[in-house]
């Protein structure tokens, strides 16, 4: 279970506030999956991060009794100057016993099949071997809820086919909050939907009808980001 009681946030840009969302109240059941839509800019990524804990919000709390991810394929954190298997080292000393550090670092080698590049700065990798490893150090955890962001569009087709098949595996024990252009990947994992728009959140039963009336919105050019303070 996930509950959010009066989420706002905000950032100053160039001497303005503005407000990504304002008072977010929502909760999410143990057992569903949640697809989270909104133009660009309206708050998805923020959303996530802030239910991930790398965020912090300006006011309003965040409780849940399920052990949650970070946003699966984030790649902000690593360390440039480090090799890929410096930074899995790092992380899994941070979320592994020690005796299971060796088992982490070679399910993400073995993922992310970079070969010699695993050992070599992050910094020379593409942006296709960043999404891999980060992918792959994502996945070699095991939470009750992983918190998705456009995971499944990095990478060359056959990764982002082995993607999907390892979100599928996953799903069969997990329950995940999800941000995806691709809306057949929206059906495929969610229950019911989350539009963020104005700062604002609708919440909608039917993944359909959300979809439908996000679509709508879009291609008639009604939808508006953030408000700007």
């Amino acid at each position: 279970m996930i509950r959010v009681r009066g989420l706002t946030k905000s950032y100053v840009y160039k001497g303005r506030r503005s407000i990504i969302f304002e008072n977010l109240d929502f909760t999410i059941a143990t057992g569903e999956s949640v697809a989270i839509l909104g133009a660009n800019g309206a708050g998805k990524s923020t959303l996530l991060r802030l239910l991930g804990g790398i965020d912090l919000p300006d006011r309003g709390t965040i409780e849940t009794d399920a052990s949650v991810s970070w946003p699966v394929g984030i790649a902000g954190g690593f360390q440039g100057s480090l090799t890929g298997r410096e930074n899995v080292t790092f992380v899994s000393r941070i979320y592994a016993a020690k005796r299971n550090i060796p088992e982490k670092i070679r399910y993400v080698e073995e993922f992310a099949e970079l070969g010699v590049y695993f050992d070599r700065p992050f910094k020379t990798y593409s942006s296709g071997m960043r999404s891999r490893i980060a992918f792959g150090l994502s996945m070699a955890f095991d939470f009750d809820v992983y918190l998705i962001d456009e995971v499944t569009a990095a990478g060359d087709q056959r990764f982002r086919e082995k993607s999907k098949r390892m979100l599928l595996d996953r799903k069969k024990r997990a329950d995940f909050l999800m941000v995806d252009h691709n809306l057949w990947g929206l059906k495929l994992h969610c229950d019911r939907a989350f539009i963020l728009e104005r700062g604002n959140i609708e919440e909608f039963d039917n993944l359909d009808e959300a979809v439908a009336i996000h679509t709508d919105r879009l291609l008639a050019g009604t939808v508006s980001a953030a408000s700007a303070h």
